[in-house]
């Protein structure tokens, strides 16, 4: 696809956070965009009613304008369960997947791609919105509203395209960096992936796609990054690491203080003085230093690098304040996997040592329940009480299987075995029921928060209202 000469674009799904993503961009360039997607509301409807992008809220053959240069479908959809994508699949007109849409694209600037299994959508929004301040005026598009960029995407004339690049079904295959943040690697979509190998394989062969003048900036703290590392590859190659003392960029002398996480930066044993971001555990500052290496590389002077990278808010979703209810904190994240509720979780008890954590999470998709059941059972260990709400389905998988009552049973099992008897444990299988608990049991000092990959969002913004 030569963007330079597209029009008019019609976009299959377009309320998927990707999409969006796409649109917002689509837009910014001048090009006429519509689409089409289910009547529920999402997080992305206020980036596209901004964008005044027109979407048919229900799929139907006709939508499609017959002057669309290129339609776009989202990976949720294909000609099976979605009769828009069935009546141009296979004819003479310009139809494109979502990943094949993002790649060409991507591939046309110069790509900096973002990849890992957390972490990707703070990091690319936090290195867009550095190198944005410090005057390089970046492409950025992200997957998640953004509210210094207020939207997913910053659209502007220079060369460079960040962008967070996602795994999933190997959507990998299309994009050509020129150069990469590799966060970390840690086993998902089951329902994809056969095994932990097929997973980690998708990355190194993006990574093989980075040229001999391209860059590789990863995370050393995790095991199978630094295996990738040691490939020798002709590239580039910087590291960072909290732990690992092998690591290029080093981060040490970490506090908390003020409502932010303070720390000193060593290059190669050289000193880099201290930084500080708004943004909280240990996560965030690996997250930091990946920014902090890409934009060095950039020549991007080292006291800008330090301002701007204090001046980021994060992304919505990404343990972000809601408000309040009867004097309880509210706080939304994303989290979805075990790893990210484990870190997410860590993160909140540093910042609010004294609250009392209400942790209600919305698990995502069956088959990423039951390949990790043991692992999510393991992950809520920070929080006061865990209410589990029931599984949030993928339209691209098989329903059922599992339930989270098992997560439940689970985590109640190795409560008993572990002496840890005093987490209250619940499963309130719908919303409703788990908003007139929490209406019936919030209190000063609490701390509600709310975690999943779907709208669970919404609990804590009908409380506020309230």
């Amino acid at each position: 696809m030569d963007i330079s000469k597209v029009k008019n674009i019609y976009m299959i799904g377009i309320k998927g956070v990707g999409m969006t993503m796409l649109a917002q961009y689509f837009a910014s360039k001048g090009m006429k965009v519509t689409g089409s997607d289910t009547a529920e509301k999402f997080m992305t409807d206020q980036v596209l009613e901004k964008c005044k992008i027109p979407v048919i809220e229900k799929f139907n053959k006709l939508n499609i304008p017959k002057d669309a240069d290129v339609i776009i479908y989202s990976s949720a959809y294909n000609e099976i369960n979605n009769e828009e994508v069935r009546s141009v699949i296979n004819t003479n007109r310009k139809v494109l997947c979502y990943a094949k849409a993002l790649g060409d694209v991507f591939n046309q600037y110069y790509g900096i791609g973002v990849i890992g299994s957390h972490g990707k959508t703070t990091t690319s929004a936090w290195l867009g919105f550095v190198m944005d301040s410090a005057g390089l005026k970046p492409n950025v598009m992200v997957g998640a509203r953004v509210p210094q960029f207020n939207g997913s995407s910053l659209i502007n004339e220079s060369n460079y395209l960040v962008a967070e690049l996602d795994e999933y079904q190997n959507k990998f295959q299309y994009a050509s960096p020129q150069a990469v943040i590799l966060n970390n690697i840690d086993f998902d979509h089951p329902d994809f992936f056969p095994t932990h190998e097929s997973y980690t394989q998708v990355f190194i062969d993006l990574v093989k796609r980075i040229p001999k003048k391209g860059l590789l900036v990863a995370n050393l703290d995790d095991e199978k990054v630094e295996k990738i590392v040691q490939l020798n590859f002709e590239f580039k190659a910087i590291t960072y690491a909290i732990k690992n003392g092998k690591a290029n960029y080093i981060a040490s002398e970490i506090e908390q203080a003020l409502g932010r996480q303070y720390f000193r930066v060593s290059f190669d044993n050289e000193d880099l003085g201290i930084f500080n971001i708004k943004l909280t555990g240990d996560h965030n500052i690996l997250n930091a230093l990946g920014v902090i290496a890409m934009c060095v590389e950039l020549e991007i002077d080292l006291i800008d690098i330090r301002t701007y990278l204090a001046d980021f808010i994060g992304t919505e979703r990404r343990m972000q304040t809601l408000g309040e209810y009867n004097k309880a904190l509210i706080i939304d994240d994303y989290a979805h996997h075990p790893t990210e509720i484990r870190v997410t979780l860590a993160g909140i008890k540093k910042l609010y040592p004294s609250k009392n954590i209400i942790c209600v999470f919305h698990p995502h998709t069956f088959t990423r329940t039951k390949a990790l059941l043991d692992e999510f059972a393991n992950s809520f260990n920070d929080a006061d009480k865990i209410v589990v709400l029931d599984i949030y389905g993928s339209a691209r998988e098989e329903q059922g299987g599992i339930s989270s009552k098992s997560i439940v049973d689970k985590i109640i099992e190795l409560n008993n075995n572990n002496d840890r008897g005093n987490q209250e444990v619940l499963y309130i299988p719908s919303f409703m029921e788990c908003e007139e608990y929490l209406r019936k049991i919030a209190k000063n000092n609490d701390l509600i928060l709310l975690m999943g990959a779907g709208d669970i969002f919404k609990i804590g913004k009908n409380l506020i209202r309230i």
